[in-house]
């Protein structure tokens, strides 16, 4: 088939969009596929109009490389480079998308998970993998997120969404401390910070607004952190998460060596049964899609407390997914390809 796996985009996860894109075309060309790499917002600023004529030229079958650096990208820098280039979606790549026989939307926050890319694709009859537009915009706000979750009898901590407008020491009384701030819509922990104090919760909405002027601020629950699969209607293996210091933020999550990862997690068979089932009625609650990653935490209760769902979750070999599938002898480039395949099935 001839793929076109999208990357990269205006945003602070662009970089592990690009890490995760290079290793999926670089798998999928490995099954027999023919690939091209495509930076979402970039795009390819020669050949208008000859898709054939460039996705030939530049599918190549060479091997992608794309080493995640310890902080987020400039975007300002990004934007200087292309111009100050408005359009999120760069030149060729409705029509490259469009000549492809499918999409593997390997983006990361952003347009690429709340639904905008979804319903682009969707006007325009252009196959894709992962969840629908419905599904990655009830799953990028945290805020719905939580509420349907909540409605649904799923556990999630309290929480509370704070603007500039609000007095910051009501949403502190509200939650109490300790507490997590993270911006209301974006993913791979950037802008997420732990507070303790009043001090530092005003430092941690200072990071997150950086980001976006809607936060979150939720009650810190204290536990063992999981992350549950779900490909094509199945629950995967659970991993747990253990941060060697601090907790599961950006540095943590895609830097080599920093976060301690066990798969299957050492859990009783009951414990791991109900959090497989709790993971799946998230998945069925935000109406999601061929595949995602469900976080939970584990309190003092023995209860698994949900975090949040991802749509579009890290798919690097290392990342969680890729190491679950593994335990059910499923290797990176066969994941690769059974993903790409599902939007075949519906």
């Amino acid at each position: 088939m001839k793929i076109v796996v999208l990357a990269g985009g205006l945003s602070p996860e662009r970089d592990v969009s690009l890490s995760s894109g290079s290793l999926i075309a670089n798998a999928l060309m490995e099954s027999g596929h023919e690939v091209l790499l495509l930076d979402v917002y970039e795009g390819i600023k020669a050949g208008e109009g000859d898709y054939a004529g460039l996705f030939k030229n530049l599918a190549q079958g060479k091997k992608y490389r794309y080493e995640i650096p310890e902080s987020e990208p400039d975007l300002d820098a990004i934007r200087r480079r292309n111009n100050g280039q408005t359009s999120l979606i760069g030149a060729n790549v409705l029509g490259l998308c469009g000549f492809a026989d499918v999409v593997f939307i390997a983006l990361h926050g952003a347009m690429g998970e709340n639904g905008q890319l979804q319903a682009t694709l969707d006007n325009f009859g252009i196959r894709y993998t992962g969840t629908g537009y419905i599904g990655s915009l009830l799953a990028m706000d945290k805020d719905l997120t939580k509420r349907l979750l909540r409605q649904a009898g799923i556990p999630t901590a309290d929480w509370a969404v704070y603007d500039l407008h609000q007095n910051i020491s009501r949403v502190a009384e509200e939650i109490g401390f300790p507490c997590v701030v993270k911006p209301c819509s974006c993913g791979s922990s950037v802008g997420v910070s732990m507070a303790d104090t009043m001090e530092e919760l005003e430092a941690a909405v200072g990071c997150a607004e950086k980001y976006e002027a809607k936060i979150l601020i939720e009650k810190k629950i204290a536990g063992r952190e999981f992350s549950v699969g779900v490909l094509d209607g199945a629950a995967l293996p659970v991993i747990e998460i253990i941060p060697l210091t601090g907790f599961y933020d950006y540095k943590n999550k895609y830097q080599s060596g920093l976060t301690k990862e066990v798969c299957p997690a050492a859990l009783t068979r009951e414990q791991t049964k109900e959090v497989q089932r709790r993971a799946l009625d998230v998945h069925e609650t935000l109406r999601l899609g061929g595949y995602s990653r469900v976080d939970f935490i584990l309190d003092g209760a023995g209860e698994f407390i949900c975090l949040e769902a991802n749509t579009l979750p890290g798919m690097t070999p290392a990342s969680l997914i890729p190491q679950e599938a593994q335990q059910l002898g499923l290797s990176y480039p066969e994941l690769c390809n059974k993903i790409v395949l599902l939007p075949f099935e519906k």
